[in-house]
């Protein structure tokens, strides 16, 4: 016969069953409002977290994008400056070579001045006189050294002005280049998100570089940078008038000074050829009056030959007669007209070779004149020649060295012709 089978161990009762029932059925409750309430706050949190991350996010990106055009704005500016310091640089050198052009120009004159002064030396005797001509020489070599000294005082100038320029340029350059590299970087942090390949976590981020500078600093500097530039140029635009300026003055100053000179020289030339005109007038006449002189010393040796001649007769007539006989030796009229003829015949001979010694002295004053005025026509002859060659050299002040076709001397009748070493003006 079966038999009823009993659970050992212990035994609740009905109202614990229910209590178990009813207490997991809270519990339950309990936990699935809890978790709603996470749930519902973490909704929340995502939410708030997301649009703050896509706010700030944003924030970053304008500021990003704000920050990219004011450096871009700085390097334009940056750029310009650039451009019109290396167009400044440019026009300060070719000022610069006009000067220096200009002062090697005025070699060419002093020598020029100078050859003239050393032409001017070979004058002889009486024709070395300090005339206008030389006056005018020796201010133009003043003129000449003091206008080279100041085209080298504006050269030294414009040689300091652009390594000054130079050096603001560099400055300029390498602020441009920062710059540049600035907004390669930026823009660089612009193109990146979320799905960028080369983004990842970095060693403490929000550390402050060595080196950081304010944003005020930041914008001095290229304040600075942008200010010393262009004070710079506006140096360089003054300097470049006053170079200008300078070359224009001395190149006035010079063709006051060579004008006045050659005005000096043409009316030295003119004064000298008036003067050898009139030499050679003299000499011509002085000529005339020897070959007069010498003919009538000629004719008067002729006659005091003839007289001679006479006296002889007259001499040998008296000396003849002394020989007649005993009473015919009388002093008759015969014998007073020869002593009469001797006389007169004698005071003509002295007074003859009396003008005869006058003549030969008055042919010798004659022949020591003309050798005098020939002497002189040699002398103003030379000086000439010396003050047409100083013309022909002063040509190459006005005309270039390889069109320089020196003229015909006007006294000598050759050729001058320029050194290959002559700088052309």
């Amino acid at each position: 016969m079966a038999s009823l089978s009993v659970k050992p161990g212990q035994r609740f009762t009905v109202p614990d069953w229910q209590n178990n029932c009813h207490l997991i059925s809270a519990d339950a409750e309990h936990q699935r409002s809890t978790s709603h309430q996470i749930r519902q706050e973490g909704r929340a949190l995502r939410n708030d977290t997301s649009n703050q991350a896509k706010w700030d996010e944003n924030e970053s990106r304008t500021r990003l994008k704000d920050r990219v055009t004011s450096v871009d704005r700085w390097r334009e500016a940056l750029a310009k400056c650039l451009t019109d310091i290396d167009l400044e640089i440019d026009a300060l050198t070719k000022v610069k070579d006009a000067a220096e052009d200009a002062l090697q120009a005025k070699n060419l004159c002093l020598d020029v001045a100078i050859e003239c002064l050393t032409f001017r030396e070979s004058r002889r005797d009486i024709d070395v006189v300090r005339d206008p001509v030389e006056e005018e020489l020796h201010r133009e070599v003043k003129v000449i050294e003091r206008t080279k000294k100041e085209l080298q005082q504006r050269v030294d100038d414009a040689f300091k002005q652009l390594c000054i320029l130079k050096e603001a340029r560099q400055q300029l350059n390498l602020d441009h280049q920062h710059k540049v590299e600035t907004l390669d970087l930026d823009r660089q942090c612009l193109s990146f998100n979320v799905t960028s390949g080369n983004i990842s976590f970095k060693v403490n981020p929000t550390r402050i570089p060595h080196g950081t500078t304010s944003l005020r600093e930041w914008e001095q500097n290229s304040q600075f940078n942008k200010d010393h530039a262009e004070a710079e140029m506006k140096a360089s635009v003054e300097l470049r008038g006053a170079i200008m300026l300078t070359i224009a003055q001395t190149n006035n100053e010079l063709d006051a000074q060579r004008i006045a000179t050659e005005f000096a020289l043409r009316k030295r030339i003119r004064d000298m050829e008036g003067a050898l005109s009139e030499l050679r007038w003299q000499e011509k006449n002085t000529l005339e009056e020897i070959a007069e002189m010498e003919e009538e010393i000629r004719q008067l040796e002729e006659d005091i030959r003839k007289r001679t001649l006479d006296l002889k007769v007259a001499h040998t007539r008296l000396e003849t007669r002394t020989y007649r006989p005993h009473v015919e030796l009388c002093r008759d009229q015969a014998q007073y007209g020869l002593t009469g003829e001797v006389q007169q015949l004698e005071a003509a001979l002295r007074a003859l070779q009396q003008k005869r010694t006058e003549s030969q002295d008055a042919l010798d004053a004659l022949y020591r004149q003309l050798h005098r005025i020939q002497t002189d026509i040699g002398y103003k002859t030379n000086s000439l020649q010396l003050d047409n060659k100083c013309m022909d050299t002063r040509r190459k002040l006005v005309i270039p060295v390889e069109k320089f076709d020196p003229e015909v001397d006007a006294v000598s009748r050759t050729r001058n012709l320029p050194r290959n070493s002559q700088l052309e003006l």
